[in-house]
């Protein structure tokens, strides 16, 4: 994890450093590994189709569970030359990436892939789920809606144009891509697949989440006591205070 952030390296570094009575920041300085934050914006949503829409059902809720409220989104993690999409599906409150799938095209087939593995990997079978994500075709589409009534899960979806309204998938997004750099290698869809099934296992096992006390996913994933961390907006958009990575 080379680019996992001060607050998080300094965690899992606090006793050593403390003995050799260094802080975080003259360490990172001195050995030049501040973060120079990087973005871009590709439009990988539309919302612009016949298909229901649904409305925005977590709005106002509080995440107090795993399996309470997935995220869903894609990004985009090729070149013009060679593009690839990555699909996502998030446990709101754990920060686990329960599905994921990696395609050269924006087919409906790859976000149908994420969340049967979001599917396979449940832990909690009997707890009821809410799937939020954005107005995008693949959403909306008959196949994945079906997929979506057939588990008893309970759809959800951004209403206006406002990332805040899916701002732990867009969190995920950027820290997959700003700390992970799955988007750097122009390889194969092969070798990007292997690139990001490594990326999530590490994010998920080894680093640690601010919003999960320091916690990794995983950890947060396999227990329903702790009161998640929530930073909300005057809108109630969770997590605004963070930056959004595209």
């Amino acid at each position: 994890m080379p680019k996992i952030g001060t607050r998080k390296l300094y965690y899992l570094l606090e006793d050593e450093l403390r003995e050799l009575n260094v802080g975080r920041d003259k360490l990172l300085k001195a050995n030049q590994m501040l973060i120079k934050t990087k973005k871009k914006y590709h439009i990988t949503t539309n919302s612009h189709h016949r298909f229901r829409k649904h409305k925005n059902q977590i709005k106002d809720i509080d995440f107090t569970r795993p399996e309470q409220v997935w995220v869903s989104d894609i990004t985009y993690i090729g070149n013009r030359k060679n593009p690839s999409y990555l699909a996502l599906i998030t446990d709101a409150y754990s920060k686990k990436i329960v599905g994921y799938n990696v395609s050269d095209s924006l087919n409906v087939k790859g976000y149908l892939s994420a969340l049967e593995m979001a599917l396979k990997n449940r832990v909690y079978k009997k707890e009821l789920i809410i799937h939020h994500s954005d107005r995008g075709l693949q959403y909306c589409s008959n196949d994945y809606q079906k997929l979506l009534d057939k588990n008893h899960i309970q759809p959800s979806m951004t209403e206006q144009y406002d990332p805040y309204e899916n701002a732990i998938a867009e969190r995920i997004n950027g820290i997959l891509k700003q700390e992970f750099d799955i988007d750097k290698y122009d390889t194969n869809l092969k070798i990007k697949t292997k690139l990001v099934q490594n990326a999530v296992e590490i994010y998920n096992n080894f680093r640690p989440h601010l919003s999960n006390y320091m916690l990794t996913p995983n950890q947060m994933h396999k227990q329903k006591t702790i009161k998640r961390k929530q930073y909300k907006s005057k809108k109630g958009s969770d997590i605004k205070s963070l930056p959004l990575i595209y």
